[in-house]
Formats: structure tokens, sequence, C-alpha cells
């Protein structure tokens, strides 16, 4: 354990599913993976913002099991290889997530390390100014606990506001009152007011004051919460919390647990151009790509239209004679809404659960940890898909009771186990895997694997695996 005054934890809350962001954001791949803006994930994004703070450890990260290669890959991609990556067993809102976490930070770091709670999935354009703005909390926080208020822009009624009393230094204020999302009235009142804030979901404290705030408001959460982390178990590089406790915390927001009802919070402001990406909408304040104030992303022609925002991923989309609406297109799946009903998109999400859609929940993309596959075809007793597989990866060693498989390598080299039999594949090669054989598919190589996968069979879901051998220690 380091103790040291300077310490200080980003911990970077990448739990969320971003349900208005369909049909790009899903279950299995939601909007903190997303390369929304620029040439980053917003998960990645605000990693590399949190290790630029002046002293900062290595960040933390807390995501949902199924993710947890997903987070591996994107924080190594983008140069962090020190991240420590601990595993929610079920999800449980943010308050049991910062109880975890900060219990963590007492413990490898010290009761006064200073944490920092951060959503992975907003997004911050001006870095000078949110290191200012942190660098303010950091030195309020003594016995604090510090939100960071964010300048509101616009009578927004999809965020949450706080309201702020007297000041107590230069941008830092106490806070009278947390307020619920608004109506529009009462939105565009707090705007003409002032001294209202919108609600960021940033925190940042001392270990030891946060706990001792958790133990005196939320003492079954505090210590489900120390036993959830106390007998976590080591799996690879992620920590696994214990399932029995974590699971028996009651669900609920940070906000709600400890924020509103303690009297040690206080407000710095952050003005740093902060969105929460939370729905659509957020292409609204993108800058215009033509003279029609059209914002145009991906493969767009548009035709006396204006005001649109359009994402195509996988092919052409035609706009002609229509005025402020919102096109997403992706391989599976086309939205198409207006900006002002940009925030409903989760009720179709909602139908499509209901329905057990997979496009509810599986990108066309599907990320595993040896690489990704996305189906390029499928019809009545076939399936045809691209796989790559990272350098150094390989599949587990499986085989299927209802399917015969073709690979057909169109990029690097391939060794590939059937049965007792392994053979190297280069380039147009190809083999068969009958069905009921033993195989493995793995890249030897330093490029990645790209090969095509012709399945054939009665049935072709993910489920018709059954692993002898994974690296990765998948059930």
């Amino acid at each position: 354990m380091t103790h040291s005054t300077h310490n200080i934890l980003p911990v970077l809350l990448a739990g969320g599913s971003g349900t208005r962001l369909w049909p790009l954001s899903r279950e299995h791949y939601p909007k903190q993976f997303l390369t929304l803006l620029g040439e980053r994930s917003l998960l990645q994004d605000t990693a590399l913002r949190a290790q630029a703070i002046p002293g900062a450890l290595p960040p933390l990260v807390i995501c949902n099991e199924q993710h947890r290669f997903i987070v591996a890959e994107q924080l190594r991609q983008a140069g962090i290889g020190n991240a420590r990556i601990l595993l929610e067993p079920t999800a449980r809102n943010t308050a049991p997530a910062a109880a975890v976490a900060t219990h963590f930070a007492a413990r490898e770091y010290g009761p006064d390390t200073q944490v920092f709670l951060m959503a992975a999935d907003h997004a911050i354009a001006e870095q000078a100014a949110f290191q200012r703005a942190v660098a303010a909390a950091r030195a309020a926080a003594h016995g604090r606990i510090v939100t960071f208020g964010i300048t509101p822009t616009r009578p927004e009624t999809g965020y949450g506001y706080l309201q702020t009393g007297r000041p107590l230094g230069d941008k830092l204020f106490e806070v009278v009152r947390f307020v619920e999302k608004p109506d529009a009235s009462t939105a565009q009142r707090y705007l003409d007011t002032g001294g209202y804030y919108w609600n960021g979901g940033m925190f940042l404290f001392d270990a030891a004051t946060f706990l001792a705030e958790l133990q005196r408001l939320e003492p079954e959460m505090h210590r489900l919460s120390g036993e959830a982390l106390a007998q976590a178990q080591c799996d690879l590089d992620f920590v696994r919390l214990a399932t029995t406790p974590f699971a028996a915390c009651r669900s609920e927001s940070i906000d709600y647990a400890v924020m509103e009802k303690t009297d040690r919070i206080a407000l710095v402001v952050l003005d740093a151009g902060w969105d929460d990406v939370g729905s659509w909408r957020f292409l609204v304040d993108l800058p215009a790509d033509d003279a029609d104030g059209n914002v145009l992303q991906g493969d767009v022609m548009v035709e006396r239209a204006h005001n649109n925002r359009v994402h195509a991923s996988s092919r052409l989309v035609a706009l002609v004679g229509v005025s402020d609406h919102i096109v997403v297109e992706t391989a599976d799946a086309v939205l198409v809404t207006t900006q002002h009903e940009a925030q409903n998109v989760k009720a179709i999400v909602q139908r499509l659960k209901q329905a057990g859609r997979k496009e509810a929940d599986d990108p066309p993309r599907c990320y595993r940890p040896w690489g990704w596959y996305e189906t390029i075809s499928s019809g009545e007793r076939f399936q045809v898909k691209r796989i790559c597989v990272n350098p150094g990866h390989k599949l587990s060693l499986q085989m299927h009771h209802h399917r015969a498989e073709h690979w057909v390598v169109v990029r690097g080299t391939a060794r590939v186990t059937c049965e007792d039999t392994v053979t190297l594949l280069t380039e147009n090669q190809s083999t068969y895997i009958p069905l009921g054989h033993r195989h493995r598919l793995e890249n030897p190589g330093t490029i990645p694997l790209e090969v095509i996968e012709v399945q054939s069979g009665a049935y072709l879901g993910e489920d018709d695996i059954v692993r002898f051998d994974d690296l990765y220690k998948r059930k």
C-alpha cells in the first residue's frame, strides 16, 4: 500500500448502456466504446484525460463482466497498459460502484487518497479548462465532497441541475439542493436566474471522507461493498467482485444515496465544452458540413435538405427535401427521427428487447477477446461471416453439434487445428471443418488474420459452441 497526499485515483464508471444512441449503441457494445467524436472512443478519451491529471495513479475502470475484453483492448490501443479493471457481476447503478472503488482506493493507496469519479461516456472539448477545474476541486476536497457543475448553455430538460448558494472560493460554491430534470419553462427560468448548473455526475473526494459519509448514510451498502471487494477474485488482468455481497447492494445512484443527503458537498464550476453524449441530439451542436446547416458523417448525399444530422456506417444514405431530421444507419438497422424526438429512441430499444430481437443487443460487428466478427450474409441453413483474429491470439478449442464450416484466408496466416491435424494456411487457401470435429483457429503472425467463414447446418446460433480449452477462461 502506497501512502501519499498527492495521489489521485481516477475512477472510470463504464457500466452504462446508452440506449438513446441506438442503433450504434447496443447492449453488448454501449456508447462508451463508440467512436463518435474524433478518432478515439469516449472511454479512450476519458482515460487519456484522466491520465493527464498531475499525480494521477493508474486509472481504475469499473465495468460489466461481459464488456471486460472490450475495455482491456481499448485501453491497450490507447497506450494505457497499467489500468486496473473491476468487474461488476450485476448492474447496481453508480452508488455501489463508487463505494467499491473508494474501498479499493483506501486499501491500495491509503485513506487520504483522492478519488475522482468520472463517467466513461462523456465528452469534454477543452482540456486545459478541465484540468484547471480538477486542480480547484482537489484543493477544495479536504473534508469535502466536490461535484462539478456544468455551466448551462441552453434550457436543457434532459439533465438534473444543482442549485448553488454562497461562494466558498473562486468558482467554488456550497450546494443548496439537487434538482430533478425540469420541464422546458423551469429550465429556461434556471438559465435566466443563474446560480443553477447541470449535474455532470463527476465527484472528487478523499477516500476517508466519502467512506465516512457512506457509513453514516448507507451503512449496509458500506458493509456489502467492502465485502464484495474483500472477497474478490483475480482473473487474468481483471478483479472479479464477489457476486453475493455486491448483488445484495441496493441498486441506487450516488446522487440519491449520498450526494443529496450529505452536508459536506461543494461545487466547482466546469466550463469546458462538456456533453454527456446522451442522445443523438449531441449532433445538433457539431459544426455544420455545408451551407444548409447539415452535419454529415459517412457516405451521405443531401439535396434541398436543411439542418439534418446524418450518420452512415455501411452504405450510401441520401436525403431529399427534408429538414431537422436525424438519420443513423448501420449494417442491420436504420433510425429516422426528428431532433425534437431524439430522447425517445430508448422506447424502440425496449420494444426490440420485448420482441427478443438481436438488434437491441448485438452490434453488426461483435467483439471478442481474440478480435471480432461480423455477419456478411445469412439465410436458411447458411451464414457467411468475416472474422478478424489479432496477432498472437486464438479462438477456443471447440466443437459444434449442428453446423459445419468452410474457412478461406484472405489476409495473414492461420494455424488451423482440426481434430489431431494442425496446418498452416496463407492467403487464398481454405479448409473444411466437418460437423462435430474439434477445431481451433489462431493467428501465429504479426498482422491481423482475416478469414471468410461459411457456415452450413440446421442451427447456426452462437450458443452452439462446446469449448474444451480457452485462453480467456470463458465457459
